[in-house]
């Protein structure tokens, strides 16, 4: 936008760039362009650092001459796609912290303070309670294993990453999430917003509307593309992209109500950016809200699970106390 030719442009980045992988990537795609392709051709030899998706946009504004416009929308776009990650991902640390953090507190109770315990009743164990007696014999089992233990645990950790990181174990996930109540209709608008919003950023690009769909569909849960693919059938026999989102259950009210403004005003791709904009903010809503009720109810599970250990150790200790007065 300063007037730079393109080449210049990126002339101007490798000069300015620090680290030798991205400034060789530049200059590989400067001597494409000065072999005569075209910007989206040369940046299509790097599929793995320029998407199929960025490479679309490029590609439709050079029939426009408006690469600057299409450049700044995906850089917005990516913003927006950034900002929603952070939020779900600054959602779930703290109570994966509470979880380890309470989980380590507990094995500390097991491991080392429950044997130091079963020192003083030695002799006594008969005596006491049985669910004493059953925490006092686990905690000495740790104690006596506690490398197999240690190894254990850690492998059981590894194996659930390794799990976790497994196609058909996150399919198996998100089948259990899609079907829990309450969830699952909100990880449905989850999905259907990053597909509005980039359908949107691909129509403002000059994209016709099958072809945007097309190239969005990969934002959608399997379930959810088979109903695209019929959504698209309808749009090609000649049905309203409104009516076709509403027939295949891939829209809300919301949504269809700003799709058939779009298709009135002709600005079909801002009113997808403003469905997905509205969505955007009632998701952080109910981030925000789950969170709040998960924190306090993993804080009153681990405190109860610490608090049992810790009656259970000491209440030989009360009853003997009792038995004195």
């Amino acid at each position: 936008s300063s007037g730079l030719a393109l080449t210049e442009a990126l002339q101007t980045l490798v000069e300015k760039e620090n680290r030798t992988e991205t400034r060789q990537l530049l200059d590989k795609v400067v001597k494409h362009l000065f072999e005569g392709e075209r910007f989206s051709v040369a940046i299509a030899h790097f599929p793995d650092a320029f998407p199929p998706l960025y490479v679309s946009v490029v590609q439709a504004s050079e029939k426009t001459s408006g690469l600057v416009e299409a450049l700044s929308r995906f850089v917005a776009y990516q913003e927006q796609v950034e900002l929603v990650k952070k939020k779900l991902a600054a959602a779930a640390v703290y109570p994966l912290l509470l979880l380890s953090v309470g989980g380590l507190v507990a094995l500390f109770l097991l491991g080392y303070v429950t044997p130091r315990f079963a020192s003083i009743y030695e002799g006594n164990l008969e005596r006491l309670p049985f669910a004493s007696r059953m925490l006092i014999a686990g905690g000495g089992m740790i104690e006596a294993h506690a490398l197999p233990a240690l190894v254990t645990l850690l492998a059981v950790a590894a194996l659930t990453v390794w799990g976790v990181s497994r196609p058909a174990t996150r399919a198996w996930i998100s089948r259990l999430l899609w079907r829990t109540p309450g969830v699952g209709e909100h990880l449905r608008v989850f999905h259907l917003t990053r597909f509005y919003r980039t359908v949107g950023m691909l129509l403002q690009g000059g994209i016709p509307v099958v072809q945007s769909l097309s190239m969005a569909e990969g934002l959608l849960h399997p379930a959810l593309r088979l109903r695209l693919n019929g959504a698209t059938r309808m749009i090609r026999e000649g049905q309203s992209l409104s009516r076709a989102m509403e027939d295949n259950g891939l829209s809300t009210p919301v949504a269809v109500r700003l799709l058939r403004v779009g298709e009135k005003s002709g600005r079909m791709g801002d009113m997808m950016e403003a469905v997905a904009k509205f969505h955007d903010e009632e998701l952080a809503r109910f981030v925000e809200w789950f969170t709040r009720l998960v924190e306090p109810l993993l804080m009153a599970v681990i405190g109860l699970v610490i608090g049992v250990i810790v009656v259970l150790l000491y209440l030989p200790i009360f009853e003997l106390a009792g038995s004195l007065e």
